[in-house]
């Protein structure tokens, strides 16, 4: 099983490269996880933000890997536990496909990703920051992982 997160988004600032390298590395390797950023669409004071979305979301499903399940990350969709992150962790990995977990960008996500999608997860019922967000996955992705292997970072 390969995790691929695709986020919109590039050049984030030092304290969520930090973040996410910290966590990252703590990943053994038969536990990939790789991260594909993909630029903003352009938004100026006249923008047509549904067509920046739907240029996000066209980028993002091209980058999904061939026969990725999809996974999105809205505020809207199903809050799981850590305990329960580890079980669906579990039963992905069971299922010997890979998965693509998909971060919209400062305006959310595309129908046509939402459409795709498997699963909707929410890691909270507040509006986060799209840079947060891949701290807080990464982190809790790594949780999850030590569950299933009994390490001591959950307790």
């Amino acid at each position: 099983m390969r995790l691929r997160i695709i986020a919109v988004g590039t050049k984030m600032p030092d304290w969520v490269e930090a973040g996410y390298a910290e966590y990252h590395k703590r990943l053994p390797r038969d536990f990939a996880v790789d991260l594909v950023e993909l630029p903003l669409a352009n938004r100026s004071k006249n923008s047509d933000i549904a067509r920046a979305m739907e240029k996000e979301g066209e980028a993002m499903l091209a980058a999904v890997g061939k026969g990725d399940s999809i996974i999105t990350l809205e505020v809207k969709g199903k809050p799981w536990s850590t305990e329960q992150l580890a079980e669906q962790l579990a039963g992905w990995r069971m299922s010997g496909r890979n998965y693509s977990l998909l971060i919209g960008g400062p305006d959310g996500l595309a129908s046509a990703c939402l459409a795709q999608s498997s699963a909707r997860w929410s890691l909270s019922p507040l509006t986060l920051p799209h840079p947060l967000v891949r701290i807080l996955l990464i982190e809790q992705l790594y949780r999850a992982w030590t569950i299933l292997n009994n390490h001591p970072y959950h307790k």
